[in-house]
């Protein structure tokens, strides 16, 4: 008997509840037009919201870096992995964040998954938006701690919770800044509120919100201090990513000098993990300088998102919460939001289908990722094409 024949049965349950997913085709490059099976698609699927992942510049600084330093890095940081771009850039990220320190990993799944264990453990509890990223999931299920999710953005759920936790060694709320799947932002200041009123440590995931909210980019802390001054410095881990706005690769965390030193002790994705290429700290390097030079890049986007949203609503597309460069098209069928998905790409559009379980049961969507690379013309050739596609599934 194979022991691997349980496989089988599984995939073809996922097939029949339409919920089987495939590879997709290898899209060419990057940015607003890929080519994929040798078409040109205009492309919605992307988090490259400042269409940098294609830009000469980082480009140019990454292929530098190889020939200077090689590729692989061959150790841990801790051992000999860690070389002085990765050095210049920790610094450069604790500069732009106007924070003590930071620390880089090799993903921001790799943070998430190795930061939360490192802050606490069984003796202590953790306080969770329920639409929070899988990284964090994955981060508090590892760390054993008692787990407590509140519903979506409910601050009075998550008081209740904290006011009946009084038990616990360690308490520790987290939350993304901006849901991935949603668009929308997490209240922040009522967060960093509540964690001085319990006592807690407060961790917030700015992964899709770098480089594209606040006045400097630093995201929707930045973007909140407006009415918080203080905001940013109230938040106590802050996690962020190069894979997304900043167009290179890699994930970080920023805050007080002890906590880096800590987490550089005990963070296990951190401590076992080969320190990623010195060619990713390069381009990143190049990121930030980008994103403090060019803020247009960063008003486009949201330009872009804002005027796709208004054409969407006007059109009875309900896209939900949104009001950011992510934009969900809810559809609710799985078949039905694949169906959607292979049309519009017939039609040169590649927006991607999200099912179960990167979303709930029965809230499938399209999910739409702006960028700063998308021109009118685009917008409107998905707004049309979305027209066409509504007259064919009804």
């Amino acid at each position: 008997m194979d022991p691997l024949r349980w496989v089988d049965d599984q995939l073809r349950q996922l097939e029949d509840a339409d919920l089987l997913r495939k590879l997709p085709p290898p899209l060419r490059a990057a940015g607003a037009v890929v080519e994929i099976d040798g078409a040109q698609v205009i492309n919605f699927s992307s988090n490259d919201y400042l269409g940098l992942a294609a830009d000469q510049r980082l480009i140019e600084a990454a292929a530098n870096a190889c020939y200077q330093q090689g590729l692989g890095r061959g150790a841990s940081p801790l051992v000999s992995g860690r070389s002085e771009l990765h050095d210049q850039l920790e610094k450069r990220l604790a500069e732009f964040f106007a924070t003590d320190a930071a620390l880089l990993f090799p993903t921001s799944f790799a943070a998430n998954a190795g930061i939360i264990p490192a802050l606490v453990d069984r003796a202590d509890a953790i306080y969770g938006d329920e639409k929070n990223h899988a990284s964090i999931i994955d981060g508090c299920r590892l760390s054993r701690a008692q787990r407590h999710i509140y519903p979506h953005t409910d601050m009075a759920a998550l008081e209740q919770m904290l006011a009946g936790g009084k038990q616990y060694r360690r308490r520790l709320i987290v939350s993304d800044s901006l849901f991935s799947m949603d668009g929308d932002l997490a209240p922040l200041p009522q967060l960093a509120a509540l964690a001085e009123k319990y006592n807690a440590m407060l961790m917030v995931d700015e992964a899709h919100a770098i480089g594209v909210f606040g006045a400097q980019g630093r995201g929707v802390a930045e973007h909140f201090a407006t009415e918080d001054p203080t905001l940013e410095q109230r938040i106590h881990i802050r996690v962020g990513t190069f894979a997304k706005a900043l167009g290179a690769a890699g994930g970080f965390v920023y805050g007080s000098s002890a906590l880096i030193r800590w987490l550089a002790n005990r963070a296990r994705t951190y401590v076992f993990s080969t320190a990623h290429p010195a060619a990713i700290c390069a381009a990143g390097l190049v990121a930030l300088e980008i994103v403090d030079s060019e803020p247009n890049r960063r008003s486009t986007v949201l330009e872009n998102a804002s005027q796709l949203r208004n054409q969407l609503r006007q059109r009875n597309w309900d896209t939900g919460p949104s009001t950011s460069q992510i934009i969900p098209l809810q559809i609710g069928s799985p078949a039905r939001t694949m169906q959607i998905a292979q049309l519009l790409r017939d039609r040169g559009i590649w927006a991607p289908g999200i099912r179960p379980p990167s979303v709930p049961p029965d809230q499938s969507l399209l999910r739409l990722g702006i960028t700063a690379a998308h021109t009118p013309q685009m917008l409107d050739s998905l707004v049309s094409a979305l027209s066409e596609v509504r007259e064919i599934v009804k």
